[in-house]
């Protein structure tokens, strides 16, 4: 047998619907939240990323910068031996050679860049997880 009906002891009799219509409210409210607590955290990340971001700009400045007078010092000093036009010629293939192998590395790392198979292949579930066993047939 099935259990008498009991009455809310708070006096409350609310149908079906509005308890439904409740928790879809409730549903709603907390992912707005989420949202907003995830904007409040991208938002702060998003400020320390710049920061930092900044001051690896700088950094590469002040290396340019270093290599670049490191470059003239070379360049000076091997023209005492062989002349300014040749110490040019020689720190310049130098850093030929330099920006060629680099280069080459840059490609081959780029080359392997695979994406993202695995997430790839979850989104392609995704559709197959919503089907009615009569739709898979």
């Amino acid at each position: 047998m099935t259990d008498p009906y009991v009455p809310d002891p708070n006096g409350r009799t609310e149908s079906l619907g509005q308890l439904l219509g409740e928790v879809s409210k409730d549903i709603s409210t907390l992912f707005r939240q989420e949202v907003e607590l995830a904007k409040a955290e991208l938002s702060e990340s998003a400020k320390k990323a710049g920061k930092g971001a900044g001051m690896f700009g700088g950094a590469g400045v002040a290396g340019f910068l270093a290599l670049m007078f490191l470059s003239i010092a070379a360049w000076w000093g091997i023209g005492l031996l062989t002349g300014n036009v040749w110490s040019a010629l020689i720190v310049a293939v130098i850093w030929g050679i330099i920006a060629g192998i680099l280069a080459m590395r840059g490609k081959k790392e780029v080359d392997e860049i695979t994406g993202a198979p695995k997430t790839a292949d979850t989104l392609k579930k995704v559709p197959e997880a919503f089907k009615t066993s009569e739709d898979k047939r």
